[in-house]
């Protein structure tokens, strides 16, 4: 069984929101992340930051990783 140890979080664009600034990302595989403290958030992992989040919940399921996170800070060209 392959697990991958992440540092950031690569979105694709396919992230949900459920609230404000709480969102729900699917991924393939069984992946670890670090819960509760900020880590980088990409859409593609050669693109710039476009903010930081804290995960709030993994869960794995049939070869599925399910990550709740809160979006607090958000990089914007302005």
């Amino acid at each position: 069984m392959p697990v991958d140890l992440n540092t950031m979080l690569i979105t694709h664009g396919e992230e949900e929101r459920v609230e404000q600034n709480l969102f729900e990302l699917k991924k393939t595989g069984y992946c670890l992340y670090p819960l509760d403290i900020p880590v980088e958030v990409r859409k593609t992992q050669e693109s710039e930051a476009s903010g930081s989040a804290v995960i709030q919940k993994i869960a794995w399921e049939k070869g599925m990783t399910f990550i709740r996170y809160e979006l607090v800070s958000l990089n914007t060209p302005n």
